[in-house]
């Protein structure tokens, strides 16, 4: 199962991510891909609590104030190498090796500057949201 967030950061911040360390982000819409073997529900759920311990890139992102996931979409496919492509594909820029240490994927964490080219690109095969 592959999902993306749609997460929203209110103010630049710099901030350590594990061993990637310290990464400077600006202020505004993120995507994040993922992928959850076992159910997107209970990997979305730890993904929005703000109480657990800081164990993928993603998590240390979440974990900061002014940082919220605005909008889940997921599919029961197995696509989530593809969509960082459309997304790489259409431009977005991509936070280098953020959510990739396990592939070779440039990063699984885009800037969203255009809402209308992230519908686009997310309407390709993303239909369903939690």
């Amino acid at each position: 199962m592959t999902y993306l967030l749609l997460i929203y950061l209110s103010e630049n911040r710099r901030i350590k991510v594990g061993r990637l360390g310290l990464i400077d982000f600006f202020a505004g819409f993120y995507v994040y891909v993922g992928s959850a073997k076992f159910g997107v529900d209970r990997r979305v759920k730890r993904h929005l609590s703000r109480e657990k311990k800081l164990f993928w890139h993603i998590d240390y992102l979440l974990s900061v104030d002014g940082c919220d996931v605005i909008n889940v979409f997921s599919t029961d496919a197995e696509i989530e190498h593809r969509v960082v492509k459309n997304f790489l594909d259409a431009g977005f820029r991509v936070v280098r090796g953020f959510g990739s240490s396990d592939c070779d994927c440039l990063g699984h964490l885009f800037y969203v500057e255009d809402m209308k080219k992230f519908e686009d690109v997310v309407s390709r095969d993303f239909v369903v949201f939690l």
